[in-house]
């Protein structure tokens, strides 16, 4: 038997590639398929199934693309509904791979076609369960996706208690946990970092699996969770529908794109969104950009900020154009119409140039003194650290829908973690009007060490 873990930084998730006796099975395949092909091809596999947990909603899976290219099946677990040819599994259903099987545990709560799949050893002995979004390492999974006017969050959580209590739990302790996120996905509210654990210890260690009733359940599991991004139902269409290939994605999206050319599309509603990094944005971008660097969780952040609905140009460093466009269709934005490298030709056709001023964190005190007010745009969790006084928290995920908390004829100070987030909001706030901007470098890090006087 052979397990592997392929893990997806920028999107926090995790797939597995499980093979015996040259056969082999894939959970949850983001949509690049060759990290997949390479490893049956080294390991001279054959994919018989593409097992899928439930339907994604912050990122388009890989299945229809990978059982097109290599004829393995697809499955997916009761309930679920698509418009290809697939599996829908029943409850305790078996599939066999080599000497090893898998077998269905219908796990309704984070939505209604939830699955796990456990696997068995040759001796029939239970060895891991591939939890999807059903359980984390630390956490749960989200219960408030699959609403409907049948169905509630509520609803939904209870479910949830069912499947983790009556099913999960009753999995032996040494049973290993692999689950479908890891730390910064948007599918639970406070996973791990951990990427895999044991039933046994999540029983100790997991707050949602300690002795409680479904009710006093449904209220810790339904407190505190953020809205879902707005990209997140139009990728369960994508995975429950079907999807364009990759390729033909970048064969239309990689255009080089004329200062008029660009022009022409901003004035009917193109966003150009620049994924340099912040200290490179800020120094000089095509007035109304969108700076979200391509690093970390690149692609969720432009799922939060941006509509999918929306015309895209990429704003990259020369030859990072196609990872770019490959990174954004892992969550199924596709509506890229070109690309730019570079500012001078910009600047060649007389077109405005705009900056971002950004200062170390002494020189904030006589700012603030000056009346600068100062924005804290981490999460609500963050503050416990600590914040500096009197500022206003209005989280990066909520900016654009409270704008009207802040006017635009003040100055700003504005302030993340460690810089990368408030180079968005700067953007943002840039884009929307504001003109009186300044970014704080290296974030409440940096103020909580420099000036202890502005803290609390």
């Amino acid at each position: 038997m052979y397990i592997e873990q392929i893990y997806t930084s920028c999107l926090a998730q995790a797939s597995y590639y499980i093979e015996s006796n040259g056969e082999a099975v894939i959970i949850d395949p983001i949509r690049d398929s060759e990290p997949y092909l390479r490893l049956l091809k080294n390991r001279n596999a054959n994919l018989k199934y593409i097992l899928e947990t439930h339907f994604h909603a912050d990122f388009v899976s890989g299945h229809i693309e990978l059982a097109n290219l290599t004829n393995a099946e697809i499955v997916f677990g009761p309930n679920a509904t698509t418009s290809y040819k697939c599996i829908i599994a029943d409850d305790k259903e078996e599939f066999r791979i080599g000497e090893l099987v898998f077998r269905v545990l219908h796990t309704p709560g984070h939505t209604m076609e939830s699955t796990c799949y456990l696997l068995l050893s040759t001796q029939n002995v239970e060895q891991a369960v591939f939890t999807g979004d059903t359980l984390f390492v630390g956490e749960v999974g989200r219960p408030d996706l699959a609403v409907n006017p049948n169905l509630t969050s509520k609803d939904l959580a209870k479910k949830l208690y069912q499947s983790i209590h009556n099913v999960l739990m009753k999995l032996p302790d040494d049973v290993v946990v692999y689950p479908g996120h890891g730390a910064g996905s948007a599918c639970g509210k406070n996973i791990s970092a951990e990427r895999e654990s044991t039933i046994g210890t999540q029983k100790k260690c997991n707050y949602a699996l300690q002795p409680m009733s479904e009710e006093k359940f449904v209220e810790i599991v339904l407190d505190g969770i953020a809205p879902a991004p707005i990209y997140f139902a139009h990728d369960v269409n994508l995975n429950k529908n079907g999807y364009q290939s990759v390729s033909h994605t970048l064969s239309k999206s990689l255009n080089q794109l004329s200062p008029k050319q660009i022009s022409s599309e901003i004035e009917t509603g193109a966003i150009v969104l620049d994924v340099r990094l912040p200290n490179a944005f800020e120094k000089g971008f095509i007035p109304g950009s969108i700076n979200i660097g391509k690093t970390g969780m690149f692609a969720p952040w432009v799922g939060t900020i941006i509509s999918p609905q929306k015309k895209l140009i990429i704003f990259c460093n020369n030859g990072e154009e196609e990872e770019v466009v490959s990174r954004l269709a892992r969550i199924g934005y596709e509506n890229i119409i070109g690309y730019i490298n570079s500012l001078d030709e910009w600047r060649m056709h007389n077109q405005e140039i705009d900056i971002i001023q950004s200062i170390d964190p002494s020189g904030i005190v006589s700012l603030i003194n000056d009346k600068s007010i100062v924005l804290d745009v981490r999460k609500r969790s963050e503050l416990e650290i600590g914040f500096v006084k009197n500022s206003i928290h209005i989280p990066l995920d909520k900016l654009q829908d409270n704008l009207n908390q802040i006017k635009k004829t003040d100055n700003f100070l504005i302030y993340c973690a460690g810089g990368y987030r408030s180079m968005i909001a700067a953007s943002i706030l840039k884009s929307k009007g504001y003109q009186n901007i300044t970014n704080i470098y290296g974030g409440f890090s940096a103020i909580s060490k420099t000036i202890d006087s502005c803290v609390i």
